[in-house]
Protein backbone atom coordinates (compact mmCIF):
# COMPACT_ATOMS: atom_id res chain seq x y z
CA UNK A 1 0.00 0.00 0.00
CA UNK A 2 1.50 3.53 -0.98
CA UNK A 3 1.79 6.06 2.11
CA UNK A 4 -0.50 8.23 0.05
CA UNK A 5 -3.50 5.54 0.73
CA UNK A 6 -3.02 5.02 4.57
CA UNK A 7 -4.77 8.82 5.19
CA UNK A 8 -8.30 7.27 3.60
CA UNK A 9 -8.07 3.67 4.77
CA UNK A 10 -7.30 5.03 8.30
CA UNK A 11 -10.67 7.94 7.45
CA UNK A 12 -12.66 4.58 6.18
CA UNK A 13 -11.71 2.77 8.87
CA UNK A 14 -12.77 5.77 11.25
CA UNK A 15 -16.45 6.07 9.26
CA UNK A 16 -17.10 2.14 9.63
CA UNK A 17 -16.30 1.96 13.21
CA UNK A 18 -17.98 5.55 14.47
CA UNK A 19 -20.63 5.27 17.03
CA UNK A 20 -22.73 7.46 14.67
CA UNK A 21 -24.45 6.58 11.80
CA UNK A 22 -22.73 8.64 8.60
CA UNK A 23 -24.14 8.82 4.38
CA UNK A 24 -22.73 10.06 2.32
CA UNK A 25 -25.13 10.87 -0.89
CA UNK A 26 -25.71 13.02 -4.66
CA UNK A 27 -27.72 16.08 -4.51
CA UNK A 28 -30.98 13.78 -5.55
CA UNK A 29 -30.51 11.94 -2.99
CA UNK A 30 -28.74 8.78 -3.85
CA UNK A 31 -26.83 7.63 -1.16
CA UNK A 32 -23.17 6.75 -2.43
CA UNK A 33 -22.09 5.88 1.26
CA UNK A 34 -23.65 4.97 4.44
CA UNK A 35 -20.88 3.56 7.85
CA UNK A 36 -22.34 0.66 9.36
CA UNK A 37 -24.57 2.16 11.82
CA UNK A 38 -25.55 4.80 9.39
CA UNK A 39 -27.47 1.22 7.84
CA UNK A 40 -28.48 -0.46 10.84
CA UNK A 41 -30.80 2.99 12.32
CA UNK A 42 -31.94 3.76 8.74
CA UNK A 43 -32.96 0.23 7.13
CA UNK A 44 -36.12 0.04 9.01
CA UNK A 45 -37.12 2.80 6.83
CA UNK A 46 -36.28 1.34 3.88
CA UNK A 47 -39.81 -0.54 2.81
CA UNK A 48 -37.83 -2.44 0.03
CA UNK A 49 -34.75 -3.63 1.85
CA UNK A 50 -32.50 -1.07 0.16
CA UNK A 51 -30.85 1.80 1.46
CA UNK A 52 -30.65 3.40 -2.32
CA UNK A 53 -32.10 7.11 -1.98
CA UNK A 54 -32.04 9.36 1.06
CA UNK A 55 -35.05 11.40 0.04
CA UNK A 56 -37.18 8.76 -0.09
CA UNK A 57 -36.29 7.29 3.06
CA UNK A 58 -37.36 10.50 4.66
CA UNK A 59 -40.22 11.27 2.29
CA UNK A 60 -42.75 11.29 5.15
CA UNK A 61 -40.77 12.47 8.45
CA UNK A 62 -39.50 15.37 5.81
CA UNK A 63 -41.01 15.42 2.59
CA UNK A 64 -39.59 18.79 2.23
CA UNK A 65 -36.16 18.03 2.70
CA UNK A 66 -35.21 17.79 -1.33
CA UNK A 67 -36.14 21.57 -1.71
CA UNK A 68 -34.61 22.48 1.10
CA UNK A 69 -31.04 20.49 0.30
CA UNK A 70 -31.19 22.36 -3.28
CA UNK A 71 -32.27 25.46 -1.98
CA UNK A 72 -29.04 25.59 0.60
CA UNK A 73 -25.39 26.71 -0.13
CA UNK A 74 -22.35 24.64 -0.28
CA UNK A 75 -21.00 24.37 3.84
CA UNK A 76 -24.72 25.01 5.12
CA UNK A 77 -26.80 23.05 7.49
CA UNK A 78 -30.05 21.92 5.60
CA UNK A 79 -31.85 20.96 8.44
CA UNK A 80 -31.16 23.81 10.56
CA UNK A 81 -32.09 21.95 13.92
CA UNK A 82 -31.52 18.29 14.05
CA UNK A 83 -34.31 16.55 12.12
CA UNK A 84 -36.26 14.06 14.37
CA UNK A 85 -37.21 11.21 12.85
CA UNK A 86 -39.26 8.31 14.43
CA UNK A 87 -38.65 4.75 13.37
CA UNK A 88 -41.03 2.00 14.42
CA UNK A 89 -39.56 -1.53 14.06
CA UNK A 90 -42.05 -4.02 15.39
CA UNK A 91 -43.00 -3.03 19.41
CA UNK A 92 -39.90 -0.58 19.74
CA UNK A 93 -40.13 2.54 18.45
CA UNK A 94 -36.79 4.81 18.48
CA UNK A 95 -36.55 8.54 17.91
CA UNK A 96 -33.06 9.10 15.63
CA UNK A 97 -31.63 12.84 15.24
CA UNK A 98 -30.57 13.44 11.90
CA UNK A 99 -28.29 16.64 10.53
CA UNK A 100 -27.72 16.70 7.09
CA UNK A 101 -25.49 19.26 5.29
CA UNK A 102 -24.25 20.47 1.91
CA UNK A 103 -20.74 19.60 1.26
CA UNK A 104 -20.54 21.62 -2.01
CA UNK A 105 -22.55 21.89 -5.54
CA UNK A 106 -22.93 17.99 -5.94
CA UNK A 107 -22.19 15.93 -2.37
CA UNK A 108 -24.74 16.04 1.02
CA UNK A 109 -23.51 14.49 4.27
CA UNK A 110 -25.77 13.22 6.71
CA UNK A 111 -25.13 12.28 10.31
CA UNK A 112 -27.66 9.90 12.08
CA UNK A 113 -27.96 9.22 15.74
CA UNK A 114 -29.92 7.27 18.34
CA UNK A 115 -31.24 9.81 20.73
CA UNK A 116 -34.29 7.31 21.92
CA UNK A 117 -32.74 7.15 25.61
CA UNK A 118 -32.46 10.76 25.64
CA UNK A 119 -35.78 11.87 24.33
CA UNK A 120 -37.26 9.10 26.83
CA UNK A 121 -35.34 11.21 29.68
CA UNK A 122 -36.90 14.59 28.72
CA UNK A 123 -40.35 13.04 28.68
CA UNK A 124 -40.07 11.49 31.69
CA UNK A 125 -38.60 15.06 32.97
CA UNK A 126 -41.42 16.56 31.47
CA UNK A 127 -44.16 14.52 33.19
CA UNK A 128 -42.31 14.51 36.46
CA UNK A 129 -42.83 18.71 35.88
CA UNK A 130 -46.45 18.19 35.03
CA UNK A 131 -47.06 15.85 37.82
CA UNK A 132 -45.44 17.87 40.22
CA UNK A 133 -48.04 21.41 38.54
CA UNK A 134 -51.05 19.36 38.99
CA UNK A 135 -50.08 18.77 42.88
CA UNK A 136 -48.66 22.00 43.31
CA UNK A 137 -51.27 25.48 43.88
CA UNK A 138 -50.14 28.20 41.89
CA UNK A 139 -50.83 30.54 43.95
CA UNK A 140 -49.13 29.78 47.63
CA UNK A 141 -46.99 27.37 45.97
CA UNK A 142 -48.26 24.62 48.29
CA UNK A 143 -49.57 21.21 47.17
CA UNK A 144 -52.94 21.36 46.36
CA UNK A 145 -56.05 19.33 47.07
CA UNK A 146 -54.93 16.52 45.32
CA UNK A 147 -51.80 15.93 46.67
CA UNK A 148 -53.44 16.85 49.92
CA UNK A 149 -55.73 14.01 49.35
CA UNK A 150 -52.93 11.57 48.38
CA UNK A 151 -51.47 12.23 51.70
CA UNK A 152 -54.66 11.83 53.99
CA UNK A 153 -54.96 8.69 52.18
CA UNK A 154 -52.11 6.98 53.07
CA UNK A 155 -52.14 8.41 56.32
CA UNK A 156 -55.31 7.12 56.88
CA UNK A 157 -54.15 3.96 55.17
CA UNK A 158 -51.48 3.45 58.26
CA UNK A 159 -52.00 0.02 60.37
CA UNK A 160 -53.41 0.98 63.38
CA UNK A 161 -51.13 -0.52 66.45
CA UNK A 162 -50.66 0.23 70.26
CA UNK A 163 -47.80 2.49 69.50
CA UNK A 164 -48.96 4.48 66.11
CA UNK A 165 -48.61 8.26 67.31
CA UNK A 166 -51.41 9.94 67.49
CA UNK A 167 -52.43 12.07 64.42
CA UNK A 168 -54.96 14.61 63.65
CA UNK A 169 -56.37 16.55 60.63
CA UNK A 170 -56.84 20.54 60.29
CA UNK A 171 -59.28 22.33 58.15
CA UNK A 172 -58.63 25.90 57.86
CA UNK A 173 -61.56 28.72 56.62
CA UNK A 174 -60.90 32.58 56.50
CA UNK A 175 -63.81 34.23 58.58
CA UNK A 176 -65.99 36.20 55.91
CA UNK A 177 -63.45 35.91 53.00
CA UNK A 178 -65.57 37.65 50.27
CA UNK A 179 -65.57 40.88 52.54
CA UNK A 180 -61.61 40.91 51.40
CA UNK A 181 -62.00 40.33 47.66
CA UNK A 182 -65.07 42.76 47.50
CA UNK A 183 -63.63 45.36 48.97
CA UNK A 184 -59.86 45.60 48.59
CA UNK A 185 -60.06 43.48 45.50
CA UNK A 186 -58.34 40.28 44.03
CA UNK A 187 -54.91 41.37 44.26
CA UNK A 188 -54.97 42.10 47.93
CA UNK A 189 -57.34 38.74 48.14
CA UNK A 190 -54.40 36.73 46.74
CA UNK A 191 -51.44 38.51 48.72
CA UNK A 192 -53.91 37.44 51.97
CA UNK A 193 -53.64 34.12 51.00
CA UNK A 194 -50.01 34.10 50.50
CA UNK A 195 -49.71 35.32 53.73
CA UNK A 196 -51.90 33.05 55.16
CA UNK A 197 -49.92 30.33 53.36
CA UNK A 198 -46.48 31.69 55.37
CA UNK A 199 -48.07 31.91 58.42
CA UNK A 200 -48.94 28.68 58.60
CA UNK A 201 -45.94 26.80 57.29
CA UNK A 202 -44.29 29.30 59.62
CA UNK A 203 -46.08 28.35 62.40
CA UNK A 204 -46.64 24.58 61.95
CA UNK A 205 -43.02 24.02 61.03
CA UNK A 206 -41.00 26.27 63.88
CA UNK A 207 -39.58 23.79 65.55
CA UNK A 208 -40.69 20.00 67.68
CA UNK A 209 -42.20 21.67 70.19
CA UNK A 210 -45.36 19.54 69.84
CA UNK A 211 -43.41 16.41 69.22
CA UNK A 212 -45.19 16.75 65.78
CA UNK A 213 -43.65 14.05 62.89
CA UNK A 214 -43.88 14.58 59.11
CA UNK A 215 -46.55 17.21 58.63
CA UNK A 216 -48.50 18.32 55.43
CA UNK A 217 -49.85 21.76 54.42
CA UNK A 218 -52.02 22.48 51.41
CA UNK A 219 -54.04 25.12 49.87
CA UNK A 220 -57.64 22.96 49.30
CA UNK A 221 -58.80 25.86 47.08
CA UNK A 222 -60.47 29.84 47.52
CA UNK A 223 -59.24 30.38 51.36
CA UNK A 224 -59.47 26.36 52.57
CA UNK A 225 -56.57 24.94 53.86
CA UNK A 226 -55.38 21.35 55.36
CA UNK A 227 -52.91 20.76 58.05
CA UNK A 228 -52.12 17.10 58.91
CA UNK A 229 -50.39 16.86 61.89
CA UNK A 230 -48.53 13.14 62.59
CA UNK A 231 -46.57 12.09 65.08
CA UNK A 232 -48.45 13.69 68.10
CA UNK A 233 -46.66 12.95 71.61
CA UNK A 234 -50.23 13.10 72.88
CA UNK A 235 -53.90 13.69 70.88
CA UNK A 236 -54.95 16.32 72.93
CA UNK A 237 -51.72 18.15 71.63
CA UNK A 238 -53.65 19.44 68.58
CA UNK A 239 -55.58 21.79 70.92
CA UNK A 240 -52.36 23.86 71.40
CA UNK A 241 -51.86 23.49 67.45
CA UNK A 242 -54.71 24.76 66.68
CA UNK A 243 -55.10 27.85 68.55
CA UNK A 244 -51.60 28.97 67.86
CA UNK A 245 -52.34 28.76 64.33
CA UNK A 246 -56.10 31.17 65.18
CA UNK A 247 -54.29 32.96 67.08
CA UNK A 248 -51.40 34.13 64.08
CA UNK A 249 -54.31 33.95 61.23
CA UNK A 250 -56.15 36.66 63.25
CA UNK A 251 -53.11 38.99 63.09
CA UNK A 252 -53.68 41.77 60.64
CA UNK A 253 -52.14 41.45 57.21
CA UNK A 254 -50.14 44.19 55.66
CA UNK A 255 -51.06 44.76 52.43
CA UNK A 256 -49.18 47.53 50.80
CA UNK A 257 -50.86 50.49 52.41
CA UNK A 258 -53.54 48.68 54.00
CA UNK A 259 -54.03 46.57 57.30
CA UNK A 260 -56.81 43.65 56.20
CA UNK A 261 -57.80 42.39 59.67
CA UNK A 262 -59.46 38.98 59.08
CA UNK A 263 -59.68 35.47 61.60
CA UNK A 264 -60.22 32.25 61.08
CA UNK A 265 -61.79 29.08 62.09
CA UNK A 266 -60.68 25.40 62.53
CA UNK A 267 -62.54 22.36 61.97
CA UNK A 268 -60.49 19.63 63.53
CA UNK A 269 -60.81 15.63 63.51
CA UNK A 270 -58.27 13.89 66.27
CA UNK A 271 -56.94 10.68 64.13
CA UNK A 272 -58.93 8.75 66.67
CA UNK A 273 -62.61 9.42 65.11
CA UNK A 274 -60.94 9.85 61.59
CA UNK A 275 -63.42 6.92 59.97
CA UNK A 276 -64.28 6.65 56.35
CA UNK A 277 -62.13 7.38 53.35
CA UNK A 278 -60.28 10.60 53.09
CA UNK A 279 -63.37 12.74 51.66
CA UNK A 280 -65.52 11.60 54.36
CA UNK A 281 -62.72 12.44 57.32
CA UNK A 282 -62.26 15.93 54.62
CA UNK A 283 -66.43 16.31 55.24
CA UNK A 284 -66.31 15.45 59.16
CA UNK A 285 -63.62 18.82 59.37
CA UNK A 286 -65.17 21.00 57.25
CA UNK A 287 -68.54 20.31 59.44
CA UNK A 288 -66.18 21.18 62.69
CA UNK A 289 -65.00 24.38 60.89
CA UNK A 290 -68.94 25.40 59.89
CA UNK A 291 -69.67 25.11 64.17
CA UNK A 292 -66.26 27.67 64.88
CA UNK A 293 -67.83 29.68 61.95
CA UNK A 294 -70.89 29.93 63.77
CA UNK A 295 -69.80 30.21 67.33
CA UNK A 296 -68.42 33.47 66.36
CA UNK A 297 -64.96 32.52 64.46
CA UNK A 298 -61.41 32.88 65.18
CA UNK A 299 -61.18 29.35 66.68
CA UNK A 300 -60.79 25.87 66.68
CA UNK A 301 -64.20 23.35 67.31
CA UNK A 302 -63.25 19.25 67.85
CA UNK A 303 -65.48 17.20 65.12
CA UNK A 304 -67.94 15.00 67.23
CA UNK A 305 -69.93 12.54 65.62
CA UNK A 306 -73.15 13.98 66.53
CA UNK A 307 -72.29 16.67 64.43
CA UNK A 308 -72.79 15.15 60.87
CA UNK A 309 -76.99 15.08 61.85
CA UNK A 310 -76.77 18.64 62.94
CA UNK A 311 -74.82 19.21 59.26
CA UNK A 312 -77.00 16.89 57.26
CA UNK A 313 -79.81 19.23 58.82
CA UNK A 314 -78.49 22.28 58.04
CA UNK A 315 -78.01 21.16 54.05
CA UNK A 316 -81.78 20.45 53.70
CA UNK A 317 -82.86 23.07 55.05
CA UNK A 318 -80.64 25.10 52.73
CA UNK A 319 -82.25 23.30 50.05
CA UNK A 320 -85.72 23.96 51.42
CA UNK A 321 -85.03 27.85 51.83
CA UNK A 322 -84.03 28.11 48.20
CA UNK A 323 -87.34 26.50 47.05
CA UNK A 324 -88.82 28.42 49.54
CA UNK A 325 -87.49 31.57 47.84
CA UNK A 326 -88.95 30.51 44.58
CA UNK A 327 -91.90 29.20 45.51
CA UNK A 328 -93.43 32.45 47.73
CA UNK A 329 -93.39 30.21 50.89
CA UNK A 330 -91.65 33.34 52.62
CA UNK A 331 -93.61 36.82 53.58
CA UNK A 332 -92.97 39.53 55.87
CA UNK A 333 -94.42 40.64 59.04
CA UNK A 334 -94.38 43.74 60.70
CA UNK A 335 -94.23 44.43 64.33
CA UNK A 336 -95.56 48.48 65.70
CA UNK A 337 -92.91 50.87 67.29
CA UNK A 338 -94.90 53.13 69.34
CA UNK A 339 -94.67 56.36 71.54
CA UNK A 340 -94.03 56.01 75.21
CA UNK A 341 -94.30 59.83 76.21
CA UNK A 342 -97.73 59.69 75.58
CA UNK A 343 -98.31 61.88 72.62
CA UNK A 344 -98.31 59.20 70.22
CA UNK A 345 -99.31 55.38 69.68
CA UNK A 346 -98.08 54.89 65.81
CA UNK A 347 -94.97 55.90 64.97
CA UNK A 348 -93.70 53.23 63.05
CA UNK A 349 -93.21 49.57 62.39
CA UNK A 350 -90.64 46.87 61.89
CA UNK A 351 -90.36 44.16 58.89
CA UNK A 352 -89.56 40.85 59.83
CA UNK A 353 -89.40 38.05 58.02
CA UNK A 354 -91.13 34.89 57.97
CA UNK A 355 -91.14 31.41 56.54
CA UNK A 356 -94.93 29.20 56.29
CA UNK A 357 -93.26 25.43 55.25
CA UNK A 358 -96.00 23.35 53.37
CA UNK A 359 -95.28 20.38 56.29
CA UNK A 360 -93.19 22.19 59.09
CA UNK A 361 -95.63 25.43 59.35
CA UNK A 362 -94.36 28.66 60.72
CA UNK A 363 -90.50 27.74 60.66
CA UNK A 364 -88.51 30.14 63.11
CA UNK A 365 -86.21 33.03 61.96
CA UNK A 366 -83.64 31.94 64.01
CA UNK A 367 -83.24 28.63 62.11
CA UNK A 368 -82.93 29.75 58.82
CA UNK A 369 -81.59 33.50 58.84
CA UNK A 370 -77.95 31.56 59.87
CA UNK A 371 -78.63 28.92 57.00
CA UNK A 372 -79.36 32.16 54.90
CA UNK A 373 -75.94 34.40 55.52
CA UNK A 374 -73.38 30.90 55.34
CA UNK A 375 -75.68 29.88 52.02
CA UNK A 376 -75.84 33.84 50.48
CA UNK A 377 -79.40 33.39 50.25
CA UNK A 378 -79.21 36.50 52.75
CA UNK A 379 -79.03 38.36 49.70
CA UNK A 380 -82.28 37.43 47.53
CA UNK A 381 -83.93 37.30 51.40
CA UNK A 382 -82.99 40.26 52.48
CA UNK A 383 -83.96 42.30 48.63
CA UNK A 384 -87.19 40.81 49.18
CA UNK A 385 -87.87 41.96 52.43
CA UNK A 386 -86.93 45.54 51.73
CA UNK A 387 -88.89 45.18 48.61
CA UNK A 388 -91.89 43.76 50.39
CA UNK A 389 -91.62 46.22 53.33
CA UNK A 390 -91.20 49.50 50.96
CA UNK A 391 -94.60 48.38 48.92
CA UNK A 392 -96.14 47.79 51.62
CA UNK A 393 -95.76 51.53 53.39
CA UNK A 394 -96.92 53.06 50.25
CA UNK A 395 -99.91 50.70 49.88
CA UNK A 396 -100.96 51.85 54.02
CA UNK A 397 -99.63 55.92 53.09
CA UNK A 398 -102.24 55.33 50.18
CA UNK A 399 -104.56 53.35 52.12
CA UNK A 400 -104.82 55.15 55.50
CA UNK A 401 -103.81 58.41 55.37
CA UNK A 402 -102.88 60.06 58.35
CA UNK A 403 -102.97 56.27 60.23
CA UNK A 404 -99.97 54.94 57.88
CA UNK A 405 -96.68 54.36 60.08
CA UNK A 406 -94.65 57.08 60.01
CA UNK A 407 -91.13 54.99 59.75
CA UNK A 408 -90.12 51.63 58.01
CA UNK A 409 -87.59 49.74 60.04
CA UNK A 410 -85.98 46.87 57.65
CA UNK A 411 -82.98 44.72 59.21
CA UNK A 412 -79.37 44.47 57.42
CA UNK A 413 -77.22 41.05 58.16
CA UNK A 414 -73.36 40.88 58.51
CA UNK A 415 -73.51 39.56 54.55
CA UNK A 416 -75.47 42.45 52.77
CA UNK A 417 -73.15 44.85 54.59
CA UNK A 418 -70.31 43.12 53.26
CA UNK A 419 -71.79 43.81 49.30
CA UNK A 420 -70.25 47.17 47.92
CA UNK A 421 -73.59 47.15 45.85
CA UNK A 422 -75.57 47.50 48.92
CA UNK A 423 -76.25 51.33 48.67
CA UNK A 424 -77.56 50.84 45.01
CA UNK A 425 -79.57 48.27 45.54
CA UNK A 426 -81.65 50.12 48.79
CA UNK A 427 -81.75 53.27 46.10
CA UNK A 428 -83.20 51.12 43.48
CA UNK A 429 -85.72 49.76 46.21
CA UNK A 430 -86.87 52.67 46.84
CA UNK A 431 -87.26 54.55 43.32
CA UNK A 432 -89.18 50.82 42.03
CA UNK A 433 -91.96 51.62 45.33
CA UNK A 434 -92.03 55.54 45.54
CA UNK A 435 -91.29 55.31 48.89
CA UNK A 436 -89.06 58.55 50.14
CA UNK A 437 -85.82 57.32 52.13
CA UNK A 438 -86.67 59.73 54.89
CA UNK A 439 -89.08 57.20 55.76
CA UNK A 440 -86.44 53.90 55.96
CA UNK A 441 -85.09 52.73 58.79
CA UNK A 442 -82.17 50.31 58.49
CA UNK A 443 -80.88 48.42 61.41
CA UNK A 444 -78.11 46.97 61.86
CA UNK A 445 -76.28 45.44 65.38
CA UNK A 446 -73.72 47.68 67.42
CA UNK A 447 -71.39 44.79 66.79
CA UNK A 448 -71.62 45.13 63.07
CA UNK A 449 -71.37 48.67 63.17
CA UNK A 450 -68.54 49.51 65.23
CA UNK A 451 -66.55 46.23 63.39
CA UNK A 452 -64.44 48.04 61.07
CA UNK A 453 -63.87 50.61 58.13
CA UNK A 454 -64.95 49.36 55.42
CA UNK A 455 -68.63 48.70 56.98
CA UNK A 456 -68.50 52.20 58.47
CA UNK A 457 -68.08 53.00 54.77
CA UNK A 458 -70.89 51.25 53.97
CA UNK A 459 -73.15 52.76 56.68
CA UNK A 460 -71.55 55.61 55.54
CA UNK A 461 -73.08 55.44 51.80
CA UNK A 462 -76.21 54.49 52.96
CA UNK A 463 -76.74 56.97 55.11
CA UNK A 464 -76.07 59.46 51.51
CA UNK A 465 -79.28 58.32 50.56
CA UNK A 466 -81.14 60.35 53.34
CA UNK A 467 -82.44 57.34 55.04
CA UNK A 468 -81.96 56.60 58.85
CA UNK A 469 -79.91 54.02 60.67
CA UNK A 470 -80.27 52.33 63.66
CA UNK A 471 -78.18 50.25 66.26
CA UNK A 472 -80.22 46.79 67.21
CA UNK A 473 -79.82 44.85 70.22
CA UNK A 474 -77.64 48.13 71.81
CA UNK A 475 -76.10 47.14 75.52
CA UNK A 476 -74.68 43.99 74.33
CA UNK A 477 -71.17 45.74 74.62
CA UNK A 478 -71.18 48.05 77.38
CA UNK A 479 -67.59 49.91 75.71
CA UNK A 480 -69.54 50.90 72.20
CA UNK A 481 -71.57 53.53 74.61
CA UNK A 482 -67.88 55.59 74.86
CA UNK A 483 -67.40 55.54 70.75
CA UNK A 484 -71.27 55.96 69.89
CA UNK A 485 -70.34 59.50 68.48
CA UNK A 486 -68.07 57.62 65.90
CA UNK A 487 -70.89 55.76 63.86
CA UNK A 488 -73.28 57.07 61.37
CA UNK A 489 -76.68 56.32 63.40
CA UNK A 490 -80.07 57.85 64.51
CA UNK A 491 -81.61 55.87 66.58
CA UNK A 492 -80.33 53.27 69.53
CA UNK A 493 -82.33 50.21 70.15
CA UNK A 494 -81.77 48.93 73.62
CA UNK A 495 -81.41 45.51 74.18
CA UNK A 496 -84.53 43.38 75.61
CA UNK A 497 -82.10 41.92 77.73
CA UNK A 498 -81.81 45.08 79.64
CA UNK A 499 -85.61 46.05 79.46
CA UNK A 500 -86.28 42.87 80.63
CA UNK A 501 -84.87 44.05 83.70
CA UNK A 502 -85.33 47.75 83.80
CA UNK A 503 -87.93 47.33 86.63
CA UNK A 504 -86.11 44.82 89.16
CA UNK A 505 -82.49 45.50 88.90
CA UNK A 506 -80.99 49.04 89.66
CA UNK A 507 -77.80 47.72 87.32
CA UNK A 508 -79.73 47.64 84.18
CA UNK A 509 -81.98 50.87 85.15
CA UNK A 510 -78.29 52.40 85.09
CA UNK A 511 -77.20 51.32 82.00
CA UNK A 512 -80.50 51.73 80.24
CA UNK A 513 -80.47 55.58 81.49
CA UNK A 514 -76.95 55.93 80.72
CA UNK A 515 -77.60 54.99 77.47
CA UNK A 516 -80.57 57.38 76.74
CA UNK A 517 -78.78 60.42 78.28
CA UNK A 518 -75.88 59.46 75.87
CA UNK A 519 -77.76 59.11 72.67
CA UNK A 520 -80.08 62.27 73.65
CA UNK A 521 -77.01 64.10 73.76
CA UNK A 522 -75.71 62.81 70.79
CA UNK A 523 -79.51 63.88 69.16
CA UNK A 524 -80.27 60.25 68.63
CA UNK A 525 -84.05 59.09 69.39
CA UNK A 526 -83.93 55.77 71.88
CA UNK A 527 -86.46 52.51 71.25
CA UNK A 528 -86.69 50.02 73.74
CA UNK A 529 -87.22 46.31 72.10
CA UNK A 530 -89.23 43.75 74.36
CA UNK A 531 -91.33 45.55 76.19
CA UNK A 532 -93.77 43.34 77.58
CA UNK A 533 -95.21 45.15 80.78
CA UNK A 534 -96.87 47.92 81.76
CA UNK A 535 -94.15 48.39 84.87
CA UNK A 536 -91.67 48.31 82.06
CA UNK A 537 -92.83 51.00 79.54
CA UNK A 538 -93.40 53.48 82.97
CA UNK A 539 -89.55 53.13 84.06
CA UNK A 540 -88.63 53.85 80.38
CA UNK A 541 -90.96 56.52 80.07
CA UNK A 542 -89.51 58.08 83.33
CA UNK A 543 -86.14 57.43 81.66
CA UNK A 544 -87.09 59.51 78.72
CA UNK A 545 -86.65 56.48 76.65
CA UNK A 546 -88.56 57.78 73.22
CA UNK A 547 -90.17 54.57 72.29
CA UNK A 548 -91.20 50.79 72.85
CA UNK A 549 -91.52 47.93 70.67
CA UNK A 550 -92.61 44.57 72.38
CA UNK A 551 -95.42 42.06 73.04
CA UNK A 552 -97.26 44.91 75.17
CA UNK A 553 -97.91 46.67 72.52
CA UNK A 554 -98.61 44.55 69.67
CA UNK A 555 -96.67 41.15 68.07
CA UNK A 556 -95.63 41.00 64.63
CA UNK A 557 -98.61 41.20 62.90
CA UNK A 558 -99.49 40.07 59.31
CA UNK A 559 -99.85 43.03 56.51
CA UNK A 560 -103.68 43.13 57.09
CA UNK A 561 -103.71 42.45 60.82
CA UNK A 562 -101.09 45.11 60.85
CA UNK A 563 -103.19 47.20 58.89
CA UNK A 564 -106.35 47.08 61.42
CA UNK A 565 -104.34 47.74 64.10
CA UNK A 566 -103.11 50.91 62.63
CA UNK A 567 -106.76 51.56 61.83
CA UNK A 568 -107.10 51.20 65.52
CA UNK A 569 -104.40 52.78 67.62
CA UNK A 570 -102.22 55.28 64.96
CA UNK A 571 -103.23 59.00 64.12
CA UNK A 572 -106.30 60.45 65.73
CA UNK A 573 -104.99 63.72 66.06
CA UNK A 574 -102.11 62.76 68.12
CA UNK A 575 -99.07 65.13 67.90
CA UNK A 576 -96.62 63.48 66.09
CA UNK A 577 -93.77 64.54 63.69
CA UNK A 578 -94.56 63.28 60.47
CA UNK A 579 -91.40 62.23 58.23
CA UNK A 580 -91.81 64.31 54.80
Amino acid sequence: MSSEGAPYDALVQFLYQAPIGLLQASMDGTITMANPMAAQLLMPLATDGALDNLFELLQHAAPQLREQAAATAASDTVTGEPLRVTVQAGPHRQVLAMRLVRLDGSTLMASVSDITASVQQQQRQLAARLRDAARTDPLTALPNRVAAMESLTALLGRPAGDHTPPFAVLFINGDRFNRVNTTFGQAVGDEVLRLMAHRLTRAVRGGDADGRGPLTIARLGGDEFLVLLEGLRHADDVHGVAQRLADTLAMPYGVGDRQVHLSASLGVVPGALASGDAEAVLQDASIAMREAQRAGGGRHVVFVPAMRERAARLGSLENELRRALAEGELFVVYQPIVSLDGQADGAGVEALVRWRHPTRGLVPPVEFIGVAEETGLIDALGAFVLDEACRQFMHWRSELGDRAPLTMSVNMSRAQLARPALADEVRQSLERSGMPATALQLEITESLAAQDDAVKARLHELKSLGLRLALDDFGTGYSSLACLHLLPVDVVKIDRSFVSQVESSLHHRVLVEATILVARSLGMLTVAEGVETSGQAAVLGRLLCDKGQGYLFARPLAADDATRWLQQHAGNGNAVERVA
